[in-house]
């Protein structure tokens, strides 16, 4: 089953058979909203609006621990994620599609980032923070469509909500960052933690706050714009992604947490013994 998770603008997605909608309940609460579970070209597939279906949640409101234990308690091992981005560098043109490699959290600790704590103590590498086969097939699929996706992006997760100061965009540039946005921090490190393939799609709707010209600097309108003209161009990407029928079988991103806990299992209590099992579920 693929997950998708659906950012600004997306709240569905047509085509999708046989739908119905599930309310998950997890140790850490509900997920932003029902997950739609259905087929699409035969291939069981679920979709989540990160934001809820009326976008009614900041990015910091999200609970994004419970949305990356939703989808992996109802089989999905691979999720990919469309997102809006400003662009941090002359590389990435608004209308143009990204694919982060790496990002950089410059989020402000508010966030649930993790799955362990409260006696369960796991420190996850992240050095390569993405699914490399989850990457590779879906810019395979983009070169066979004509689509043209860059790769290695680094993502500057920032806080939110207001839009950054041109200071801001500026230190995010000097920093390392490419493109910038609000929601893929912890939601890439959870995935990693449940041991789920993860990627995300960027649609690059502005260039932040950092050029000098007053007219490039972000605003709502031209993101939603932007999002909303090219949102089509990421569908027909994912709809024959799911027509691939990609596999993992050959890919590490299950067995994440093989090295990673540090707690000697016996001294776990019950409720930390039942979230390690599950995270380790493959």
């Amino acid at each position: 089953m693929l997950g998708i998770i659906g950012g600004t603008g997306l709240y569905c997605i047509e085509g999708i058979e046989k739908q119905k909608n599930l309310m998950v309940d997890t140790p850490f609460g509900k997920p932003s909203a029902p997950i739609k579970v259905g087929q699409w070209h035969g291939r069981d597939v679920a979709f989540l609006p990160r934001h809820g279906d009326s976008h009614t949640l900041l990015p910091s409101e999200i609970n994004y621990r419970a949305n990356i234990w939703a989808l992996k308690s109802i089989g999905v091992p691979q999720i990919i994620g469309i997102s809006a981005a400003g662009s941090l560098c002359d590389i990435f043109a608004p209308g143009d599609l990204v694919i982060p490699s790496q990002y950089i959290d410059f989020t402000k600790g508010s966030r649930n980032s993790t799955f362990f704590g409260n006696g369960l103590v796991a420190h996850i590498a992240t050095a390569n923070p993405v699914c490399d086969d989850l990457i590779q097939q879906i810019e395979s699929i983009g070169k066979n469509k004509k689509i043209q996706i860059h790769k290695n992006g680094v993502y500057a997760c920032v806080e939110g909500p207001r839009l950054g100061t041109q200071a801001e965009s500026h230190a995010l540039r000097t920093n390392g960052g490419t493109l910038v946005g609000m929601t893929n921090v912890p939601e890439v490190f959870l995935a990693r933690e449940a041991g789920l393939c993860y990627a995300t799609i960027a649609i690059i709707t502005d260039y932040d706050s950092w050029k000098d010209n007053p007219a490039d600097h972000v605003n709502v309108i031209d993101v939603f714009t932007l999002y909303k003209n090219n949102i089509a161009k990421v569908i027909d990407l994912i709809d024959d992604t799911v027509q691939a029928n990609i596999n993992n079988s050959n890919c590490l991103c299950s067995s994440a947490l093989d090295y990673a806990v540090v707690t000697n299992h016996e001294s776990l209590n019950e409720k930390n013994k039942e979230i390690l099992n599950f995270l380790k579920r493959k």
